[in-house]
């Protein structure tokens, strides 16, 4: 077979220094994950295609778990649907031990499916409908308020329904140094309406407080903004202890958590910058335990954590369509994955690796998807060896949001498996059709 022509170039012997884009591509191929062959994947269920690794999942999820719980006595997880809402994944989650985070009536009902107890799904979010409510009081689940009128329809709701109380907690945001402020969720604390929302609810006799919530922010940098958040929601916990005799009986944390992803505009990448579980574990528990709470009335702490617990489980899997130089002179090679169903890619430098063995001959590219929209660009600069039509690549830490996120445009949404920890292959989500799409549509008589 006669090999490909590659021209002749002068490189600049590099000692491992980045450019002003950050680092090159790893250059190891990814060829297998979790034991499977990347290139078996793709023969039999196509590219594009999402792979989910259950083992990951699984070690991740349990390393955060130890290091909340070797630094406070009561620990509780809660899955945030919203990060990725595919029931497999879900049900990983659940059977670690993990309780519900939802932040809809959809998400509701798709946890009621899974077969999670109405008492161990948390309900967030500031768009409830009565109906979404009610199906929560009857369930008994917790029920997160965001703002006064979500308060006012949860007690009209329940002047209608005889002997029912409902447990609730309420959402405060708070000033924790990183800026812009998360104040548009939730009730603030400085202002005092956090403590207004407290003694309004406690002044109703269906409304059963039992704790408090907050989300400071996402993909958090610092460990430090929990440590001011803990302890402002530690003072609201006992003013609430002073004021009434009883004790909070949980204190949400919520989620914000770094994955290894590099955010766009960083010059260090993003797995030597990010807080560890530790980290955030620290700085959360020691500001709860010297808070001043007797060891017998220490509250449950809730973590939500998403990004940080699935993201590293996620590949994205494509082949590359076409390469072609630019009219500056750049390379730019365009493959089938698109910001369609890589949202992430607008706000992450994600790694990209090929699948198979290549030459060391590399140069900067522009990785552009098949979109026919020009902001379909994956990498604006990224070092990778000179691929060509046909060739695979395998984009890592894609497991927050791009399935859930992800839309059906231009092209449709490609299949997602899962691998499992005894390195079997299942099918978790099929790829859409033509008919998946059509069946919703109607056309009226008059233009068929």
């Amino acid at each position: 077979m006669k090999p490909n022509y590659e021209s002749p170039i002068i490189k600049k012997l590099n000692a491992g220094m980045m450019n002003k884009f950050g680092s090159r591509t790893e250059y190891i191929p990814v060829k297998y994950i979790d034991n499977v062959a990347v290139a078996d994947l793709m023969d039999q269920y196509g590219s594009p295609l999402f792979v989910i690794s259950e083992k990951t999942i699984r070690q991740n999820y349990q390393k955060a778990v130890k290091a909340f719980k070797m630094r406070y006595p009561k620990v509780q997880f809660a899955w945030s649907y919203k990060t990725n809402y595919l029931d497999a994944v879900c049900q990983v989650f659940h059977q670690e031990g993990s309780w519900a985070e939802v932040v809809s009536g959809f998400e509701y009902q798709k946890a009621l499916r899974n077969g999670v107890p109405g008492n161990l799904i948390i309900f967030n979010g500031p768009d409830k409908s009565k109906e979404d409510l009610i199906l929560a009081i009857k369930n008994r689940s917790l029920i997160h308020i965001d703002h006064f009128d979500e308060l006012y329809m949860l007690i009209d709701i329940l002047e209608d329904m005889e002997e029912t109380k409902a447990r609730v907690a309420i959402r405060v945001n708070m000033d924790t140094g990183i800026y812009p402020q998360w104040d548009r969720f939730g009730f603030n604390y400085e202002n005092g309406q956090a403590w207004n929302a407290i003694m309004r609810i406690i002044a109703q006799e269906k409304l059963q407080f039992e704790g408090l919530h907050c989300h400071i922010g996402t993909y958090m940098l610092t460990a430090n903004a929990y440590a001011v958040a803990a302890q402002k929601m530690c003072e609201l916990a006992l003013s609430y202890s002073n004021t009434t005799g009883e004790n909070i009986k949980y204190i949400d944390m919520g989620g914000g958590f770094c994955s290894v992803n590099t955010l766009k505009g960083s010059y260090l990448q993003g797995a030597d910058i990010i807080p560890t579980f530790d980290d955030y574990a620290e700085a959360i528990t020691s500001t709860i335990l010297q808070s001043g709470f007797r060891p017998d009335t220490l509250p449950l702490l809730i973590l939500e954590t998403g990004r940080a617990l699935i993201d590293e489980a996620g590949y994205l899997l494509g082949t590359v369509l076409a390469t072609k130089r630019l009219a500056d002179g750049r390379r730019a090679t365009i493959v089938d994955t698109g910001v369609n169903i890589m949202f992430t890619s607008f706000w992450y430098n994600h790694r990209v690796s090929p699948a198979q063995d290549f030459s060391q001959h590399a140069e900067d590219t522009v990785l552009y998807g098949p979109l026919c929209m020009n902001i379909d660009s994956l990498r604006e600069s990224i070092t990778l060896p000179i691929l060509k039509k046909g060739d695979r690549i395998v984009i890592q830490d894609v497991g927050a949001y791009n399935m859930t996120q992800w839309m059906q445009f231009i092209t449709l949404r490609p299949n997602v498996v899962m691998i499992d920890t005894t390195g079997k292959v299942h099918l978790i989500r099929k790829q859409e059709t033509i008919d998946s799409i059509v069946n919703y549509e109607i056309v009226p008589e008059h233009l068929k």
